[in-house]
């Protein structure tokens, strides 16, 4: 295993997640910044340590999305009374017609030098692929992370694969595509800052039961672990001046490359792996769409600028840097805040919906909070006990909505969007409030 480290901080203890959560909370009254608050000086893109949102003195978002909340670890055996029982985590069980298959591609883009690492190494990058499934029948179930990559995972947070059990995915490996579907629309996620790709999985593979082909990538160095064949890994090393937008940008430009090389019956993934019966048939290049969280969120609207192959963009309580919210954006755009932040705090938000000239949508999640779109939600009150987390930390850090709810709603209003943009499928969810979802507030 070749693992890549970067030099240890002070206080780095309290820069990582607590739990399999990845980011259980922002640091409670420890002046922790907002991974989305940025400098006010036009075009920078470098977040800064002012704990605010650079318009208002509004507080939002964590420092990047594996920042931790203070606990008192506590034993299992305490806890249930069994001892050496790993405490097994759970995501939602997708909510679409369709069973789910999945399979993951090693990307590397021989045109383009990793910026964040030493020497002229090509950048590259690993994805997965979330698709319906004609038969899942002899086909496993794929874990949230790979071994390797989720015991550094727990290790950094003082955790064991003995104490904690990560979940297992609704996605069965290599299943065939129900091609009778014909070709899919695509979505691409960008995950959170120092956040892996499996932490859209709740929506991800909800979305491909719908009938959506879901990519989620991850942004190598920038994640704080990424697993490549043969258990190589690689860690954060990102400096915090980096230009981290137009590198995930750019990352975003060459997978949709890739699954362009995929629909022509190509095999992109740079080891030949075995592809899924059907999925060269089943990319639909015509109707791509792409939504992030947090800062992922922030680089949709500058991906979309790159790349006008992206037909329409939905943000997750991401703050916008640089110069895209300041340049048109005719394609249909969600954003989609948490119940502490909207564009009525947050002026990056209100210069991008002054530059959206085509179809857009600003809702809100009450009673969420920004860690609530990320598979945090369901994952951290499971093992709030195991850590001696109170209900009231976690309320501070997810909000007081039901967690079951809050990725209901998520899953049904981004299903919407995309049902509509890509599929021209009009939903009346987006036309206004709704008494089925009452926790969603359409920002005026």
């Amino acid at each position: 295993m070749s693992l890549h480290r970067r030099p240890r901080r002070r206080g780095s203890v309290l820069s990582r997640a607590v739990g399999t959560a990845g980011a259980l909370a922002v640091v409670l009254g420890a002046g922790i910044a907002p991974a989305s608050a940025a400098a006010k000086a036009p075009g920078k893109t470098t977040p800064t340590a002012t704990g605010v949102s650079p318009d208002e003195d509004v507080p939002w978002a964590p420092v990047h999305d594996a920042a931790p909340l203070p606990h008192g670890r506590v034993h299992p055996a305490v806890t249930d009374g069994r001892k050496d029982a790993a405490l097994q985590l759970n995501l939602p069980a997708p909510t679409g017609r369709y069973r789910v298959g999945t399979v993951s591609l090693h990307l590397v883009d021989k045109s383009r030098r990793d910026p964040y690492a030493l020497g002229d190494q090509p950048r590259e990058v690993m994805t997965t692929l979330w698709y319906p499934a004609a038969a899942t029948s002899g086909h496993y179930q794929a874990p949230w992370m790979p071994s390797v990559s989720g015991a550094h995972f727990l290790a950094s947070q003082g955790l064991t694969p003995q104490e904690v059990a990560l979940p297992t995915t609704a996605g069965h490996v290599l299943a065939p595509v129900d091609t009778k579907l014909g070709k899919l629309p695509v979505l691409l996620y960008s995950t959170g800052l120092h956040s892996d790709r499996a932490m859209g999985t709740a929506l991800a593979e909800d979305l491909a039961s719908r009938g959506y082909l879901v990519v989620t990538v991850d942004h190598t160095h920038d994640a704080n672990e990424v697993e490549f064949p043969g258990g190589r890994l690689e860690v954060a090393t990102m400096p915090p001046d980096a230009d981290f937008l137009d590198v995930r940008a750019a990352d975003i430009h060459f997978v949709i490359n890739q699954l362009a090389t995929l629909a022509k019956g190509g095999n992109p993934d740079v080891d030949h792996a075995r592809l899924p019966a059907g999925l060269s048939q089943a990319v639909d290049m015509s109707r791509i769409g792409m939504f992030g969280w947090s800062l992922g969120g922030g680089a949709v609207d500058t991906a979309m600028q790159l790349d006008h192959r992206i037909a329409a963009g939905a943000d997750l309580d991401g703050q916008f840097f640089g110069s895209a919210p300041r340049k048109d954006l005719d394609r249909p755009f969600m954003l989609f805040s948490s119940g502490t932040h909207n564009r009525n705090d947050d002026g990056s938000w209100r210069t991008l919906w002054s530059h959206l000239t085509g179809y857009r949508v600003d809702i809100q999640l009450q009673g969420s909070a920004h860690l609530s779109f990320s598979d945090n939600e369901a994952l951290a009150p499971q093992e709030a006990g195991l850590l001696g987390i109170s209900q009231d930390q976690l309320q501070q850090a997810y909000g007081t909505i039901d967690p079951n709810r809050a990725i209901e709603i998520q899953r049904v209003y981004l299903a919407a969007f995309f049902d509509q943009e890509l599929l021209h499928k009009h939903s009346t969810l987006l036309n206004g409030p709704n008494k089925q979802y009452s926790e969603i507030n359409f920002v005026r």
